[in-house]
């Protein structure tokens, strides 16, 4: 995604921006164009994939995945047959020899999901589209239900990243768009941490919308991959923050910084749509932080995931003062319905804070 960087007053000194002074604009009819993979993964593909062999399932994920990859040149985008009576199962039973209509990893942090997930999307015919799960509910925010079903249509496949039901509106959205994609011959694929029978779990009355969450389970063929994060295999835990000072002089002497203290950016996240929240980047080559403390609540929390989400996605390193980011989410917060959020949020931003090492 992009939108305007903030601009410097003519004749001010070079120096680190400000991402809680920039108030980004994405026009919508750029989104369905943006929804590629980040640039972190624009040259992974399957045979970049190093499975660990401790682990079978990663092999086999790969194996999976290429068979899915091998079937999507054969159905036309649009070739469903929308209408009709009576209730209609959202995927019909795959021709033999054609494949799963949907497949769905499964697995923890880190084992190389999204990786296979980019690769899937780089070896499919056009038109296809990716992006997070965040990313589809914004489309459709930003263009309208009808809209959104209309652009999406014509795709090949669909690649949704990072799958997750946070409220009882965004199942029943999903459930209705995946449902209509699925009737126009769009294949899918999605990532999660959360087999897709438990999605919603914890987060809300998921039983009031069973229906719902049963009939996103049973569009996808499940591929479970395990094994550790491969962000942290075999390496020191994160390094520990800088002072402030440090912080601030590592920021002026690094082209493209950004310099910010960490209340102030949580604070103004909180008027940015989370839409936008890639395009706050927008020429900022690492992200300096100052003051990192425990988040206050759990709203901002999640803003937080999506912010760490889109700098791990463009691959921006972080220096910080403060506690470590195993620190700002308390123990009630990593405890509740979010904490496979959280925790992913700390393994991103804990690998960026190891890159942002030698800032």
């Amino acid at each position: 995604m992009t939108g305007q960087p903030a601009e410097r007053p003519a004749g001010a000194p070079a120096g680190p921006v400000r991402l809680s002074d920039r108030a980004p604009r994405v026009p919508a009819d750029r989104l369905v164009a943006d929804m590629v993979p980040p640039p972190r993964f624009d040259g992974v593909r399957f045979a970049t994939y190093h499975p660990d062999p401790a682990q079978p399932s990663q092999a086999a994920a790969v194996t999976a995945l290429e068979s899915f990859a091998s079937t999507l040149g054969g159905r036309p985008p649009g070739g469903g047959t929308p209408g009709g009576g009576g209730r209609r199962r959202w995927f019909r039973r795959a021709a033999p020899g054609s494949g799963p209509a949907g497949v769905y990893l499964d697995g923890g942090y880190g084992v190389g999901k999204t990786h296979l997930l980019a690769s899937l999307w780089h070896a499919a015919p056009a038109p296809k589209a990716f992006g997070t799960f965040v990313e589809l509910t914004n489309l459709v925010g930003a263009l309208g239900f009808q809209p959104a079903v209309a652009a999406l249509s014509g795709h090949r496949l669909l690649c949704i990243d990072e799958f997750e039901l946070d409220d009882p509106g965004d199942t029943v959205l999903v459930s209705t768009l995946l449902g209509k994609l699925a009737t126009a011959g769009v294949r899918l694929a999605a990532t999660s941490n959360t087999l897709p029978d438990r999605l919603g779990e914890g987060r809300f009355a998921a039983a009031d919308f069973m229906r719902e969450i049963q009939g996103l389970s049973a569009h996808f063929s499940t591929v479970r991959i395990d094994g550790e994060d491969y962000r942290h295999r075999g390496l020191p835990r994160a390094p520990s923050p800088r002072t402030d000072a440090e912080v601030t002089a590592a920021a002026e002497r690094t082209p493209g910084a950004s310099l910010d203290d960490f209340p102030d950016l949580l604070a103004h996240l909180a008027t940015v749509h989370p839409s936008r929240y890639g395009a706050l980047t927008d020429g900022v080559r690492a992200v300096f932080l100052r003051g990192v403390r425990p988040v206050p609540d759990q709203a901002t929390a999640l803003r937080l995931v999506v912010l760490a989400d889109r700098l791990y996605d463009r691959e921006l390193p972080v220096l910080s003062s403060g506690v470590p980011f195993d620190g700002v989410f308390d123990q009630e917060m990593l405890a509740g319905g979010y904490r496979k959020k959280y925790l992913r949020a700390i393994s991103r931003l804990s690998a960026l804070a190891r890159e942002g090492e030698g800032l």
